[in-house]
């Protein structure tokens, strides 16, 4: 009984997890060819879109972090069987999303012309990298439905409607590359020649290449909502209620103050880096995009577990909770493992495909491999962190993210590269530091049982 017990959470934790993972990958995939296509247009291309790269995670995951509220929300309603319940938060998403959609296109493009400036960046790459921001968050309405929406589908178990309408936004990505960064050309095919036709608007055909597909994306994600038959918006109000959105922001506020803490971290960190120079700046931004795609098992299990630690609480089953919580760490220490060490061993290949310096290979292979050896523990903190999402416990994952970015990373590098003469190295170590800190932290949190309200209320009772 126990062995096929465990058989159906492993399925159920896959079914939930694989649709995101291909998601990732061809997110990913995607991310890719956009740095190598952009890469070839030399250095100082690569710096202009890759110097601005930590304010769109900082806006990003501010605005994801209020789906999260909706993710518990919903999660939580899904599992108690109440649809109803499900599809009134659904309708609240809806209303956060025109909201905060239509403020952070504001803020974006209001501030686009100093982002450049605020982030260090060498001064005859400023005017491009702001062109290049301002055009990228033209469709911030849309990009703001991707997520919050993409969230609440994936909170009542369909993880499968996001993950197409992310393949269809990266393939209209490639496309538009093809066509908007590069000039008409010749290529010769089968003997012959082949002309391919193109607008030459480099690093703004890149930028408007994902600002149509962000729009292609927010447009279907939004029409799929309406149309699910389980938590469809569709027949109710989008006037603020109380008694959705006051539980939502008590779980999204944390986590909106954490991923906005966290991505200023980023933005200080990567500041930081950009006063290095040219080269630690495109070997930053290369390196960030490789192991990318070694971080999609941790990111894909971690929504499969959020979804179900919030299924779990809602039905309140113990024993579901514990069993789902353990086989996830399971499986996601040996999945990391595994990724950590093909990382450890493409590291070169992998740099080789973004970049021909050799100055930006031989460093990129160093900070990749450093990091390789950190990618288990820290995919114990990502699932762990998952969890506890899923429940509705953001502060603990507040302070942990906070203390470890501003308090190791932050400090950490400004101390090695600004007194010490360290360079990026030094600066990955910091952020290797910090991933061991959360791991330590979240694992202690864990263990003493006090994020799990089924646990907690059980001790009441008694």
């Amino acid at each position: 009984m126990k062995k096929s017990a465990t058989k159906h959470t492993l399925a159920v934790i896959f079914a939930l997890a694989w649709p995101t993972m291909l998601e990732q990958l061809m997110q990913t995939a995607v991310q890719y060819i956009d740095v190598a296509m952009v890469g070839s247009l030399g250095t100082a291309a690569t710096a202009a879109v890759g110097a601005t790269t930590t304010v769109n995670w900082l806006v990003g995951s501010t605005v994801s972090a209020l789906g999260v509220g909706f993710l518990s929300f919903i999660a939580k309603a899904c599992g108690a069987g109440d649809r109803e319940k499900a599809a009134r938060a659904t309708a609240q998403a809806v209303l956060v999303t025109l909201v905060c959609g239509v403020l952070f296109t504001v803020l974006t493009l209001g501030c686009s012309r100093w982002v450049p400036v605020w982030m260090q960046v060498d001064e005859h790459i400023q005017l491009l990298a702001g062109q290049y921001f301002f055009i990228l968050y033209t469709p911030m309405l849309f990009r703001a439905a991707t997520a919050i929406f993409g969230t609440a589908l994936r909170a009542a178990g369909d993880t499968q409607t996001p993950m197409r309408v992310g393949i269809l936004v990266n393939l209209t990505n490639v496309v538009l590359n093809f066509l908007f960064i590069f000039p008409t050309r010749t290529v010769p095919l089968l003997g012959g020649t082949l002309t391919l036709y193109g607008a030459g608007m480099g690093v703004l055909g890149a930028a408007l290449a994902s600002a149509l597909a962000f729009t292609v994306g927010g447009i279907c994600i939004t029409v799929a909502l309406w149309r699910h038959p389980l938590i469809s918006p569709r027949g109710h109000s989008l006037c603020p209620d109380k008694t959705v959105l006051l539980p939502c922001l008590k779980v999204a506020l944390p986590n909106m103050l954490q991923r906005f803490g966290t991505s200023l971290g980023y933005v200080a960190f990567a500041s930081m880096i950009n006063a290095l120079g040219e080269v630690a700046t495109a070997t930053h931004t290369v390196a960030n995009t490789v192991e990318s795609a070694f971080y999609i098992p941790g990111y894909g299990m971690q929504t499969a577990a959020a979804t179900l630690a919030g299924n779990a609480l809602g039905a309140g089953d113990r024993r579901r909770m514990r069993e789902m919580t353990r086989t996830t760490l399971a499986i996601e220490t040996v999945l990391m493992g595994i990724s950590g060490a093909l990382l450890f061993l493409l590291a070169p290949t992998m740099l080789h495909l973004f970049s021909d310096n050799p100055a930006v290979i031989a460093l990129g292979t160093r900070v990749l491999r450093m990091v390789a050896l950190s990618e288990p523990i820290f995919g114990i903190a990502i699932i762990l962190e998952g969890v506890m999402l899923g429940v509705g416990r953001t502060m603990a994952p507040f302070v942990f993210n906070l203390t470890g970015m501003w308090g190791v990373r932050i400090v950490g590098t400004f101390l090695c590269t600004r007194f010490f003469g360290g360079g990026l190295v030094a600066a990955w170590g910091c952020m290797i530091a910090h991933n061991v800190l959360l791991f330590l932290l979240f694992l202690v949190y864990y263990f003493r049982g006090k994020w799990n309200p089924l646990e907690t209320k059980k001790e009441k009772i008694g």
